[in-house]
């Protein structure tokens, strides 16, 4: 376990002034709706001019992965996709990090991320929730 936190990544984490908002998602293709709510709340968050940081767990890593999109998800009319929250919560701003030490687990690496996404350990996590305004979890 040690080891895990020491390769631990503290990605940007700005001065404890700023406003910051998480979004904490462990939900991924098991329960589509979750993973929608989600990124709808952190798009919320950044259009009132938080800091917002969607930081992904177990399921929501794989959501995350390049291409994992497009092969899970099922279109459902009237319901905008996931794909479709995901490029709208990254034009907004929205940080998305996925857990170092879930995507270890899984065999995945930053290189198999979506363009945008990068990787962080759990100490970033605690260190932003622990100044956050604010945080759900989905």
């Amino acid at each position: 376990m040690i080891g895990v936190l020491d390769q631990s990544v503290l990605h940007d984490t700005k001065p404890d002034t700023e406003d910051v908002f998480i979004v904490l998602c462990a939900s991924g293709f098991d329960n589509p709706d979750r993973v929608r709510s989600a990124l709808m709340f952190a798009m919320l968050a950044a259009s009132a001019n938080y800091r917002t940081v969607l930081y992904c767990i177990q399921g929501a890593v794989e959501v995350m992965v390049q291409g994992a999109i497009e092969q899970n998800e099922v279109v459902r009319p009237d319901t905008p996709t996931i794909a479709q929250r995901l490029g709208e919560a990254l034009e907004m701003g929205v940080e998305i990090q996925c857990c170092t030490q879930t995507m270890a687990n899984k065999k995945i690496t930053e290189a198999d991320l979506i363009p945008g996404v990068v990787a962080a350990g759990a100490m970033n996590l605690i260190a932003l929730t622990s100044t956050a305004k604010g945080s759900l979890c989905f």
